[in-house]
């Protein structure tokens, strides 16, 4: 049996390399990254607060993405990139077809998102053997942004962005609902710029101060809400699937600003604005 097992298991660790070989010529042909998320980097980009312990919970191993120090030994499918983790691999390997219980291994869950802090050669072998749940003790780390299995490490500039972005205006607090999403990179430190300009003509409207929040609140409801509503009641993402509409809210104004700068015409309100983007999209 022993000797069985050890063959087996070999024959295994061959196999997932062979695979790992396989995706990594795949996300070099395609230019799809299949690095597994660095928890290090993510806590930077998005001053990640925690962790907090949650205790123990059975995890899809799906939305295991991410490592705490050894990202670079696994791919995104938690596949082993090298061959000096050969021996781990397979001693792991064999405890599962020898039925040995091992202890749970260690995660960080940030938002929908876990990351391997201990037992990323369990999380491999399950994997690979086909289970679909893993026991683990989780430690969760709060976030201002929603983060999913999905994520690539080049979305985090500009989720790091939408943290700054939130930290200033405290959007998220003022308009619980709101959820703004991006493509363009700089497109939320434009978005500080309109909200600044907005605030300096709402003073000279109103002859007084105006307060930020006040502001912030009054540009989300007046500017980008309603802009946002004619975007959805034309159905216009349709022709734009790799934008949102917090794209199209940008190039909406980017569109104003040109008319008025180059050819004098007069500033729209945001919804008349919006209507004349759609209409004229094609120029």
């Amino acid at each position: 049996m022993s000797d069985y097992v050890s063959t087996r298991s070999s024959s295994d660790f061959k196999r997932v390399r062979f695979k790992s070989f396989l995706n990594n010529i795949r996300s070099v042909l395609l230019g799809r990254p299949t690095t597994l998320l660095s928890y290090d980097e993510v806590r930077e980009k998005l001053s990640i607060g925690g962790p907090i312990y949650r205790g123990i919970k059975t995890v899809e191993i799906k939305k295991i993405a991410g490592s705490l120090n050894r990202y670079h030994e696994f791919d995104r499918a938690f596949l082993p990139k090298q061959d000096n983790t050969s021996q781990r691999w397979r001693r792991v390997n064999n405890a599962f077809y020898k039925e040995i219980s091992l202890p749970a291994v260690v995660l960080y869950k940030v938002g929908d998102v876990y990351f391997v802090v201990d037992g990323h050669h369990r999380v491999s072998v399950a994997r690979e053997q086909g289970q679909l749940y893993i026991d683990a003790i989780i430690r969760e780390c709060s976030t201002k942004v929603s983060i999913t299995v999905n994520l690539r490490p080049e979305d985090l500039e500009i989720l790091g962005q939408k943290v700054n972005f939130l930290k200033r205006t405290e959007l998220d607090q003022i308009r619980p609902q709101a959820n703004i999403k991006l493509n363009i990179p700089d497109g939320f430190s434009r978005m500080l710029e309109h909200i600044a300009v907005h605030r300096y003509f709402m003073g000279l409207d109103l002859k007084r101060d105006i307060p930020e929040d006040e502001a912030v609140a009054h540009w989300y409801d007046t500017v980008y809400l309603p802009i946002v509503k004619v975007i959805h009641e034309r159905d216009i993402l349709k022709n734009f699937p790799k934008k949102t509409e917090g794209d199209l809210y940008l190039w909406v104004l980017d569109r104003q600003h040109y008319l008025a700068r180059e050819k004098s015409h007069p500033l729209l309100p945001p919804d008349a604005a919006a209507h004349d983007f759609i209409e004229n999209k094609d120029d």
